[in-house]
Formats: C-alpha cells, structure tokens, sequence
C-alpha cells in the first residue's frame, strides 16, 4: 500500500475531541484502504456511489457501518436499504418517504440526517434553513416509521476564509437547537451534527460537531 493508512488514521483520531466520531470517507479508494482501517478498529465509512457501495459491503466485514454520503437518488434506494446505516443526506420528503418504503421492506429502521444548504457555492443539493423548517413543520415526517430522525449535516463553502467557515458552521449549530427543541427534545437519537471535512474539521469541533467526514487526510488523493 502506498499511502500509509494507518498512520494518518491515527494522526486524525488523536484530533478528535471526546464525542467527535470519524466517517471514513473511502469513496473511490480500494477494499484494502477500508481494511487498513478496519484493522486499527475504524467502523464507519462513507460512500457516495450505488454500485461501489454495494461492491465493498458484499467484499467487507459485516460489521462496519456504512453511511451514504452524497445525493441520494430515490431510484437508487431500493439497491442499499438492506444494509446501508446511515443516510447523511436527505434534502426533501420524497426521499424521506422512498428511504422509509425501502427499509419497511428489509424490515429495517434506516438512520437519517437532514442535510441543509448553507454554503455559498450553488449547489444543487440540501435544505435552506426555510425548506427544513418548513418539512419538519408540515409533520409528514412522523408517519414515517422506518426512518429514524438522527440529526443534520452540512457542507461549509470551498474557501480559504476561516471566519466564513466558521459562521456557517455556527449557523447550522444554532438551528440544530432550534429544531431539537421544537421537534426532537424528548428524542435522544435526534443529537448528530455531521460537519467538518478533512480541510475544515478543525474547525467544525468548535462548533460543536459530532461527526466528521475525513477521506483525503486517511486515504489520499482517490484511486479511481
């Protein structure tokens, strides 16, 4: 292996703060970088692609968690909701609902986060502030009895300006309270914060994240 896997996995644990949990983000990197970490006792990784998801599942130990990180289409859904754990980034009811159809057939309770749009970039993907309080307010969410409400994430903007950064960040913190306390406060599992990547991690644990989404930093540039 050329890329030293172990030493940078241990490099980016030995900076997490107590109650930050590492994704593994292997998407586009090979079953012997996901086992190179699974040896030194790392459990959750996050794809982003149907078919490569499908491939490293059936390939890998049965008990690593993994998380669908990227947009989600409600076509591919039906192909992971026998074993995915966590769906990082759901960014309407229509995938809500598929996401909760899928996994009453597997008989399964699939996790979620909602993913909210607050960086500057015109991504195609995520919730404004609005949207999601507008989804959670409309209430069809609590029908849903195969998924199960684990929280938010979201992407800062692609920048060099630490203080943007940090502001959305704390935004994205600030609402989490704010629907916790209005939806979710006497729901325990409503309490995941899914930010910070491998070139802003630092900072989202200032912001009270409770996930981070770190490839590059572990696995290096991707292989394919």
């Amino acid at each position: 292996m050329d890329y030293d896997v172990k030493k940078n996995l241990h490099e980016v644990l030995a900076d997490l703060k107590e109650g930050v949990r590492l994704v593994a983000i292997s998407k586009y990197h090979p079953t012997e970088y996901v086992m190179a970490a699974y040896e030194e006792g790392q459990r959750i990784f996050g794809e982003s692609h149907e078919q490569e998801i499908r491939q490293k599942h059936e390939a890998l130990p049965k008990d690593i968690e993994w998380h669908f990180i990227g947009h989600l289409q409600t076509n591919k859904v039906k192909y992971i909701a026998p074993y995915i754990s966590m769906v990082e980034a759901v960014d309407s009811l229509k995938l809500l609902r598929e996401i909760d159809k899928q996994a009453a057939r597997c008989n399964r309770v699939i996790k979620v986060l909602l993913e909210l749009h607050l960086a500057e970039e015109a991504t195609k993907y995520g919730l404004t502030l609005d949207d999601c309080r507008q989804l959670l307010a409309d209430g069809a969410w609590r029908e849903l009895k195969h998924v199960r409400m684990c929280g938010l994430m979201m992407m800062a903007s692609n920048t060099d300006d630490e203080a943007q950064i940090a502001r959305e960040f704390q935004t994205a913190a600030d609402f989490f309270d704010e629907v916790k306390a209005r939806y979710f406060a006497d729901d325990p599992d409503f309490c995941e914060r899914s930010w910070g990547m491998s070139d802003d991690y630092r900072i989202a644990q200032q912001h009270r994240s409770t996930m981070v989404r770190i490839g590059t930093r572990i696995f290096g540039p991707r292989i394919y």
